[in-house]
């Protein structure tokens, strides 16, 4: 079956894969949960038990009515690694988004560290509380780690994302990362691992993209960047380091700063014109494996739709540079 075919089973709801004693037998099955159980241990020994600030406030020295930017998902999302509030994927696109913009953001994070997809609904319902311009939701790994059925993990990323739009935000999903990066994962279950990500990550892509969101693939940047330079890695070698938060946040904010209209057409390019358009399901099998491409839905003579599904675009934008950590560490004006 081909990678699309794969997402697509995936996010229409079919089994996970028929478990690890189907693919190997049961003598490679027990190793791999040893692995599995290593991993976490070493992982869980060296891994920060506070969050970093939330850096929520307004950012931004001009006047005007607020931007309102919210962040969902996991410890992606929150920052998890890092001290500085400047140092988060939130404050750091809050920032961008500011001076792209040309008016205040404001920031709420409320991302939750060890988040399922399962757990997204209570974070949207205090994200809709907060009436938000624009949402960026970032998770899957724990989904991958806890074997979570694909099929279930993408049913609760398309409803939080379908409630979102319902309500008038725009969103942005951050697709699941690589974990075959992870250095503490051995092999054979690293490569499992890679090839189970990417393929939840091509089954977010389609649930999202259906729901009315857009996706950035996470994955293919993060993967060969953090496979060839550790420092892109915090000390516990699993959540990414200030740099590698840092990079993720590059790769994002043209997506997000397009969503609410304010990404600049002199940036767009070449690249941007020549965005291939593919029914959805093949658009989110080709994302996977390419560093940064974004997958949004698309008309083809005026219609979403074609014999093959909701019809979307890919897009390699270039990263844009974000403030320095010093330019984003305080909110010009504290939440009220």
């Amino acid at each position: 079956m081909t990678r699309a075919g794969t997402a697509r089973r995936w996010a229409a709801g079919a089994a996970y894969g028929g478990g690890g004693a189907g693919l190997a037998g049961a003598g490679l099955f027990g190793v791999l949960r040893l692995q599995a159980r290593a991993a976490r241990r070493r992982v869980e020994a060296r891994t920060s038990k506070q969050d970093p600030p939330s850096g929520d406030g307004v950012y931004g020295r001009r006047r005007g009515k607020p931007l309102v930017f919210t962040v969902l998902g996991d410890s992606s999302a929150v920052g998890l690694g890092v001290d500085r509030a400047s140092e988060t994927p939130g404050a750091l696109l809050a920032a961008a988004l500011a001076e792209l913009a040309e008016r205040p953001v404001r920031l709420r994070r409320l991302a939750v560290s060890g988040a399922e997809s399962c757990e997204l609904d209570p974070q949207v319902d205090r994200a809709l509380a907060e009436h938000p311009d624009v949402v960026l939701i970032m998770i899957g790994a724990n989904d991958v780690t806890t074997r979570t059925r694909p099929s279930v993990s993408v049913r609760h990323l398309g409803d939080a994302v379908r409630r979102l739009r319902e309500a008038g935000a725009q969103v942005v999903v951050g697709t699941c990362p690589d974990l075959g990066t992870v250095r503490p994962i051995g092999q054979p279950l690293r490569l499992l691992a890679q090839r189970w990500s990417r393929q939840l990550a091509a089954a977010q892509t389609i649930a999202v993209v259906e729901a009315g969101g857009r996706t950035v693939s996470l994955g293919s940047v993060l993967g060969p960047s953090f496979a060839q330079d550790r420092t892109l890695f915090s000390v516990d070698e699993f959540h990414p380091s200030a740099a590698g938060y840092a990079s993720a946040a590059a790769v994002i904010l043209p997506a997000l700063a397009d969503a609410v209209g304010v990404w600049p057409a002199h940036a767009e390019g070449r690249r941007r014109r020549r965005g291939a358009v593919r029914p959805v399901a093949r658009a989110a099998a080709r994302a996977a494996g390419r560093p940064g491409t974004e997958v949004r839905a698309t008309e083809v003579r005026g219609s979403q739709t074609g014999p093959l599904g909701t019809w979307a675009r890919l897009l390699r934008r270039r990263p844009s540079e974000l403030p320095t950590p010093d330019a984003a560490a305080v909110p010009e004006v504290p939440v009220g």
